[in-house]
C-alpha cells in the first residue's frame, strides 16, 4: 500500500503541472503551422519545447512505473501511457509526438475524479478540432494537388469530418492527410457514442429516481390504507361492545 500511495500522491502532484506542459505543446505546435513565415530559430524552439514536453510526460510515465507495488501489471494496464512514450523515439515525426502527447494527456485526464465527463467530452472535442486542423494543414498546405491551403480551411474540414458529414469541398490528398482523417472520423463517432450513451444514462436514471419515487409513494399509500382500516376496525369493535351494554 505504500508504493500504490506514493503512486497515487505523485499522480495528483503532476497532475496540473503535465495539462499546463500540454498546453504549452499545444502553442509550440501550432506556431509554425500557423505562421508560415516563422524563421529557423522560432522552429527550432517550438520543435525544442515539445521535446520537453514529450520529456516530461516520459519522466512521470518512468516514476509512475518505479513506485507501482506491481510493476508488471503496472505496465499491462498502461500499455498506452508506455506506447505513447516510445513512439516518437521510433520516427522523430512531429506529428507522432502530436498523437503521443493527445495519449498521454488522455490518460492522465481520465485519473482525474473532478473531472466530469461532460468536461472531458467538451475538451476532447475542442483538442482533437485544433490538433486536427493544425495536423492537417501542415502536410497538405504544400500539396500540388490539395486544396486545404488556409486555417479556416482546415477547421471546416476538421468539423465535417469529425462529424461524418464530410461535404467534399475539401479532402486530403496525401497518405498521412487521409490518416489524420480516418483518426478523426473514428474519433468522432466515439465521442458521439460517449454523448448518446452519457444522454442515454441521465434519462434512466431519471427514470429510476422517478420510478422509486412513485413506488415510495405507492407504499405510503397502501400502509396509510392498512392504517385506516385498522381503525374502522377498532371503531366497528368499540361500536359493538357499547351496543351490547345494558
Amino acid at each position: 500500500m505504500k508504493e500504490e500511495s506514493a503512486q497515487v500522491r505523485w499522480e495528483h502532484l503532476t497532475q496540473r503541472p503535465l495539462m499546463a506542459l500540454a498546453v504549452l505543446f499545444a502553442v509550440a505546435y501550432a506556431v509554425p503551422i500557423v505562421d508560415d513565415s516563422a524563421g529557423h530559430e522560432l522552429t527550432a524552439v517550438c520543435t525544442g519545447v515539445e521535446w520537453v514536453v514529450w520529456g516530461a510526460f516520459a519522466v512521470d510515465y518512468v516514476v509512475r512505473l518505479s513506485v507501482a507495488r506491481d510493476r508488471r501489471e503496472f505496465v499491462r494496464r498502461h500499455w498506452l501511457d508506455l506506447g505513447a512514450v516510445v513512439l516518437p523515439l521510433l520516427q522523430p515525426l512531429r506529428l507522432l509526438r502530436l498523437v503521443a502527447t493527445l495519449l498521454l494527456v488522455q490518460r492522465r485526464a481520465r485519473m482525474a475524479s473532478q473531472i466530469r465527463l461532460t468536461t472531458y467530452v467538451a475538451g476532447a472535442v475542442v483538442g482533437l478540432l485544433m490538433f486536427g486542423s493544425l495536423a492537417v494543414l501542415s502536410v497538405e498546405r504544400d500539396s500540388p494537388d490539395g486544396n486545404i491551403r488556409t486555417l479556416g480551411d482546415a477547421v471546416w474540414w476538421s468539423f465535417t469530418t469529425m462529424t461524418t458529414v464530410g461535404y467534399g469541398d475539401h479532402a486530403p490528398t496525401t497518405g498521412l492527410g487521409r490518416m489524420i482523417a480516418v483518426g478523426l472520423m473514428l474519433s468522432g463517432i466515439a465521442l458521439l457514442g460517449v454523448v448518446t450513451a452519457n444522454i442515454a444514462a441521465w434519462f434512466i436514471a431519471r427514470f429510476e429516481k422517478d420510478d422509486v419515487e412513485e413506488r415510495r409513494q405507492t407504499e405510503a399509500i397502501v400502509a396509510l390504507t392498512e392504517e385506516v382500516r385498522a381503525l374502522r376496525a377498532q371503531v366497528a369493535e368499540l361500536q359493538q361492545q357499547q351496543s351490547v351494554r345494558p
